[in-house]
């Protein structure tokens, strides 16, 4: 498969596992887990397709394993907007950590924080190259935000690291964030 079209299904199995999975006919247990065969015959792809998209994600967004049962099963590693319990437990995380995002919405960050935007959690990442690949995907100026994960953690504010290594808190109030 060409890397276009890589992408293209990657991002269509994102929405339907992150999102919208009635959209594909398909209903996800509470952790965001769906069968794999089902997974494929709801998206009309092949088990090759699905294998070249899990391996071939730079940001190894989906997980495939076998569930309690035995069965296949695939789920988005985080980044839902439906509620899904990931089971991730809270972790000590480092002392900072970074935020990649367009230089069109700083003044809003540094006076109000960073806020889930629909999600489930704020995602961070713990290193600048990462926070601006993540940035990057914002139209504009990349702009690399530094938050004192330490001491948000000092404060009672809980960190999840999430399959694929991307921190995850439920806000970061605008004290803890320098630029």
């Amino acid at each position: 498969m060409q890397h276009r079209e890589l992408v293209r299904l990657s991002k269509r199995m994102s929405k339907v596992l992150r999102h919208d999975p009635a959209r594909a006919g398909l209903t996800l247990d509470p952790g965001g887990w769906v069968p794999v065969d089902r997974f494929l015959a709801a998206m009309k792809i092949s088990r090759a397709d699905l294998d070249e998209v899990v391996a071939g994600n730079d940001k190894q967004r989906f997980a495939v394993e076998p569930g309690p049962d035995g069965v296949e099963r695939i789920r988005a590693n985080q980044g839902h907007s439906i509620d899904v319990d990931l089971g991730l437990a809270a972790v000590p995380p480092p002392q900072v950590l970074y935020h990649g995002t367009s230089a069109a919405v700083l003044d809003s960050i540094l006076s109000t924080g960073l806020h889930r935007a629909g999600r489930h959690h704020v995602h961070l990442s713990a290193d600048t190259s990462t926070a601006h690949r993540v940035g990057a995907r914002r139209a504009g100026a990349v702009v690399i935000l530094t938050v004192d994960a330490a001491a948000m953690e000092r404060a009672g504010h809980e960190f999840y690291r999430s399959a694929n290594g991307v921190w995850l808190t439920d806000e970061v109030p605008p004290e803890y964030i320098h630029h």
